[in-house]
Parts: structure tokens; sequence; C-alpha cells
């Protein structure tokens, strides 16, 4: 064989590779998103799926067991969707009530979601005013002011 024939079934096998490699490391690429309340009505529908899905964390139905590195909690959204999550893995920091749980796993037939992944979001409180309630003349007054006058 010649050596340009050599180098392009090499340089494509090489990219069947990387290809290959990447499908195989990214589940969430063939995953669905979902509203809690549409997982917890249809589960059964979605059980060979990667699901993504977001709820409030219920703080005081948190159980973590540290010897076994098992958590385990419930969710729900603003109509009082609960969801029931077990993740085997590390508590998250900042996992206290008020919290928006991302969770990333599938669902089991026993209704339970089986997270593989447990990423938090901080509360609504933290986000901003929406535009209708924005009044320009008080941002105005602050930016007519030089910085001279502000340190009074």
């Amino acid at each position: 064989m010649k050596k340009n024939t050599l180098v392009m079934i090499g340089g494509f096998a090489i990219a069947g590779a990387i290809l290959l490699l990447l499908l195989a490391a990214t589940p969430a690429s063939s995953g669905v998103e979902l509203k809690l309340k549409e997982l917890v009505e249809n589960g059964e529908k979605y059980r060979e799926n990667y699901i993504t899905v977001e709820g409030l964390l219920i703080e005081e139905s948190i159980k973590w067991n540290a010897d076994e590195i098992l958590l385990e909690f419930e969710v729900q959204d603003e109509e009082g969707n609960r969801l029931r999550v077990s993740h085997q893995g590390v508590r998250p920091d900042n996992f206290s009530e008020g919290v928006i749980a991302i969770l990333q796993g599938f669902i089991q037939e026993d209704g339970t979601f089986e997270a593989e992944t447990v990423k938090t979001r901080c509360p609504s409180k933290y986000e901003g005013e929406d535009m209708e309630n924005y009044d320009p003349e008080f941002h105005k007054d602050k930016l007519d002011k030089s910085p001279e006058e502000g340190t009074d």
C-alpha cells in the first residue's frame, strides 16, 4: 500500500475512535429533560431513558448515611408533585430547604429516581426582579452622582 493510503486509513480510525468515545461518555445527549409533574405521572414511560429533572428540596425528607455514602431525599414542584430520590454519592454542600436540586439519572420500577448526579442551584430569592418593576428614575439618580458626592 501507498503511504498516503495508510495515513488516511489511520486518520479515519482515530476519528472514529474519538467519535465513539464522545458518544459513550455523554449519556445526557441521549436523555430527556422533563418537568417533575410529567415524570411523577408518567414514570413508567421513561424508564429506559436518562432523565434530567429539577425540583425544590424538602429538607425534612433528607436522610444521609455517611457509612454507605447514600443520600435519600424528596423534591417537589410548585404544584406539590413529589419525587423520592436516591443518590449513591457525596452530599452537596448547600443542601438545605429552598434549594433547587437538579437531578440526572433513571426512574426505577418503584417510582424512586436513582440520581447519578445531584447539583444545586440558588433559590429564586437571589434572582432579579421582573422588568415591569424597574424604576429608571431610581437608577438615574444613582448614576448622576459623581464618586466624590457619594462618599459622604
